[in-house]
């Protein structure tokens, strides 16, 4: 019952808020909606050039790193639930405005209000989803994140290609509005899920988070484990309190505090660097410039979509929490380089809008699909995600995964505004540059990096070398709550 409701739970937080109205049918849509297939679109908005059709996709990022910089203190005042509920409430009426869009500044305005949303959930989802997992599973259960994003990239896609035969207005009008369905079930949806225990415990609020912890783990075998962990969670959080402020200087107030924060915004800026959102948000735009065109563009990005999504459950089911995060890095940092590197030489020797050289066409579409679909999918996609949600203490858990997401999503404003000029000047040669980055990423990863697999959440301490007092499903005792409170937890036990 406990593992189920624990899947049952992060699933629907990552579905609710990710399928349509976060990353992933936003990212996936957009490409569709500003792509030369929504003629409807083109004419609506007198055909935009790269500077405004990047300024369309930019805003919704920019917006996200706000809302993620705001999203740390709404879930540490009003827990994550909440904040997840508000960012539901906020999607919703920046997709209407998106849908109901009268000129450009009216699109820009309800991108960036989406944005805000999708930027809070962003950050907070994750983190829920990493506070009531059992570590032996936080990998899977956390990269349901990604998972999800890739879900919303396939839905889109497909979206997108049917939606480019409607003759209308409604072609565009549609495709965006369908993101406001989903946020309104996240909105109902989390009532009835639970609050974080860790958030509750911080609260004071003892008796309820032992009855989440009972729900998301518990079963016939497992009391005393249960017991344990509830004691753990317990003493990190009530030896921080006493010995630890929860400013934001704490950051970077140690050596190992600020090698979190730094390894957790590492990993978010390389996530962007991959060049992963080039593909997400002009994917059309690529396949044009190996000479395809009409709605065969539209239905390839689908197909790219449904193997990004397949691969990342396979990868995050078997493999996330065997192997651990390092070495998926590394194997999909080089292997994004090389299929960049190849796909740079395709478009140099045989690309262009007139390309008539099928065989190349085939070869430029297929390494597109290997670089999103295979590599980055067992790699930086999902992993980014499960890091920077379970690497820092819990007094500075919302605030450190708030940076590292304003992080993702400031270098996300950065690639997906130059990008449009920077294919149109330099052509294949953009691809050059990601060659670079992914090279970086690697080695970044190789020396920096540390290794959290199998790991709670109170033992990341242990990892960052700041570890203080001992861990109890270490020890197989409760070593740091007073008579007094062991009393308490025994009699509710």
């Amino acid at each position: 019952m406990g593992a189920f409701f624990n899947f049952s739970v992060c699933l629907f937080s990552a579905i609710g808020s990710f399928l349509f109205v976060a990353i992933g049918y936003d990212s996936g849509i957009i490409g569709s909606v500003v792509s030369q297939e929504f003629d409807y679109f083109q004419r609506y908005f007198h055909n935009p050039g790269p500077n405004i059709t990047g300024a369309i996709v930019s805003t919704f990022a920019g917006g996200c790193f706000f809302g993620a910089a705001a999203a740390g203190s709404l879930a540490t005042r009003i827990g994550r639930k909440r904040t997840i509920q508000l960012g539901a409430l906020v999607a919703m009426l920046g997709c209407s405005l998106q849908a109901g869009a009268r000129n450009v500044s009216y699109l820009i305005v309800g991108r960036l209000i989406a944005g805000l949303a999708i930027g809070c959930l962003s950050m907070v989802v994750p983190l829920y989803q990493s506070e009531i997992s059992p570590p032996e599973i936080r990998g899977f259960l956390t990269g349901l994140t990604q998972f999800m994003i890739s879900i919303g990239f396939l839905v889109a896609n497909w979206v997108g290609y049917g939606c480019q035969f409607i003759r209308g207005h409604a072609q565009w009008r549609v495709a965006l509005a369908v993101q406001i369905l989903p946020a309104a079930l996240l909105f109902l949806g989390m009532f009835i899920l639970p609050y974080s225990p860790r958030w509750l415990i911080e609260r004071g609020r003892d008796d309820e988070a032992l009855g989440v912890v009972r729900r998301l783990h518990g079963n016939a075998k497992n009391k005393e484990f249960i017991d344990l962990e509830f004691a753990e969670m317990k003493e990190q959080i009530r030896y921080e309190q006493e010995n630890y402020s929860t400013k934001f200087s704490d950051l970077w107030a140690t050596k190992p505090m600020l090698r979190r924060t730094l390894t957790g915004m590492a990993i978010q800026i390389c996530t962007q660097f991959t060049g992963i959102n080039v593909s997400s948000y002009f994917q059309p735009t690529l396949y044009a410039a190996l000479g395809l065109s009409g709605s065969k563009i539209l239905m390839i990005t689908g197909i790219n979509g449904a193997l990004g999504a397949i691969t990342t459950i396979i990868f995050i089911f078997f493999f996330l929490d065997r192997i651990g995060r390092k070495p998926p890095l590394y194997f999909g940092a080089i292997g994004m380089a090389i299929s960049l590197a190849v796909e740079a030489a395709i478009n140099a020797k045989w690309g262009g809008v007139n390309s008539t050289n099928h065989p190349a066409q085939t070869a430029g579409v297929a390494f597109i699909i290997i670089f999103s679909a295979l590599f980055f999918s067992v790699s930086f996609g999902p992993i980014s995600w499960v890091y920077q949600s379970e690497i820092f203490p819990m007094r500075v858990r919302a605030i450190g995964t708030s940076v590292c997401t304003c992080a993702n999503w400031a270098s996300n404003v950065l690639i997906s505004q130059v990008s449009p000029i920077g294919m149109a000047r330099l052509q294949y040669r953009f691809y050059i540059l990601f060659v670079v980055t992914n090279i970086c990423n690697a080695l970044i990863v190789f020396f920096f990096f540390p290794e959290t697999k199998g790991k709670s959440l109170e033992e990341m301490d242990e990892v960052f070398g700041d570890q203080v007092i001992p861990h109890a499903l270490e020890t197989k005792q409760v070593n740091n709550v007073g008579a007094e409170d062991e009393k308490s937890r025994g009699s509710d036990v």
